[in-house]
């Protein structure tokens, strides 16, 4: 039998060359199954090192979830990690969650508290039989299982705090819950990610975070990042892309560019890993590694072909 693959955690404290993955989200019908599998399968000749899916707070959004790990375990050499939150869920609604991820032989849980249904800026709203944070979350997780468990990290302030202090001793809270990597909110400003590793090693907080990244390929999609984040992007960003706004081609090329830009910036800088917020789709994020393995000395993290 091959031996085990290491965890994550173990992977980043091995340093040598940063981790390189992938997250999806789960389909909503059959189509939406295929699209998935299709970039699985074109993302794989790039070696990611792990791939996640996200998680829905409702019941069928759960069952996609936990569906969708079983659908790509099997097509990827890559480990799976499971999402988690802590919305609109009771502790025995996350208890059966973790239990089906240890049934499906997912080790690994990126643990979130995640946005209220309002998004990310609205008040949060704690389950009456739940838990209230990502802390108390990762400390669930461990409770049940052995499980490598990450969380989530913000360059820019969480939307519904707006206290980048408040974040990094949180932060370190979570680990010392148990957490042993983490993983941005997607951002464009590479500074930002170079202070919140600052912020968090005073207050803690050392352990590996890895860059979360986004490619805009859409003038549309500018509006829905804020949405995601609670923050806009940086000036810096749209008025580049706004410059081609009237040329579909151009505006994905630019998205593209300044993708490859941030990540080279991050590599340079010492980022551990960078995940790439795929939107189930392969052809932008092959194309930013393929460029990027094309600035010395970015070979390593980029796998050995140019995917798509």
């Amino acid at each position: 039998m091959p031996s085990p693959r290491p965890s994550i955690a173990r992977l980043l404290a091995a340093g040598g060359r940063p981790t390189m993955s992938f997250e999806f989200f789960p389909p909503k019908d059959d189509a939406g199954a295929q699209t998935l599998l299709d970039a699985i399968d074109a993302l794989e000749p790039l070696a990611p090192d792990f791939v996640s899916v996200t998680y829905g707070a409702t019941g069928s959004s759960r069952e996609r979830t936990i569906e969708a790990t079983r659908l790509i375990s099997p097509r990827t050499s890559a480990i799976t990690v499971g999402h988690l939150t802590c919305v609109s869920q009771s502790v025995d609604d996350l208890g059966a969650a973790i239990d089906a991820y240890t049934e499906a032989g997912v080790g690994h849980i990126l643990a979130v508290r995640g946005d209220p249904p309002g998004g990310p800026t609205a008040p949060w709203q704690r389950h009456p039989d739940g838990l209230d944070n990502a802390t108390e979350l990762v400390e669930l997780v461990k409770s049940r299982g052995d499980f490598c468990v990450g969380v989530g990290a913000f360059p820019d302030a969480h939307p519904d705090r707006k206290d980048v202090e408040l974040d990094a001793r949180i932060l370190a809270d979570k680990q010392r819950a148990g957490a042993e990597f983490a993983i941005t909110q997607l951002f464009f400003d590479a500074d930002a990610y170079f202070r919140l590793v600052e912020r968090a090693g005073r207050h803690g907080a050392d352990l590996p975070i890895i860059a979360g990244i986004m490619p805009v390929t859409t003038i549309s999609q500018i509006e829905r990042f804020a949405g995601f984040s609670g923050a806009d992007l940086p000036r810096a960003v749209t008025d580049r892309l706004h410059a081609v706004a009237d040329d579909p081609a151009a505006v994905r090329e630019v998205g593209v560019e300044i993708a490859v830009e941030l990540c080279d910036r991050l590599l340079a800088g010492g980022a551990p890993g960078l995940q790439f917020f795929t939107q189930n789709r392969s052809r932008a994020t092959a194309e930013i590694l393929g460029r990027l393995r094309r600035i010395p000395p970015h070979t390593e993290p980029v796998g050995s072909t140019d995917g798509e």
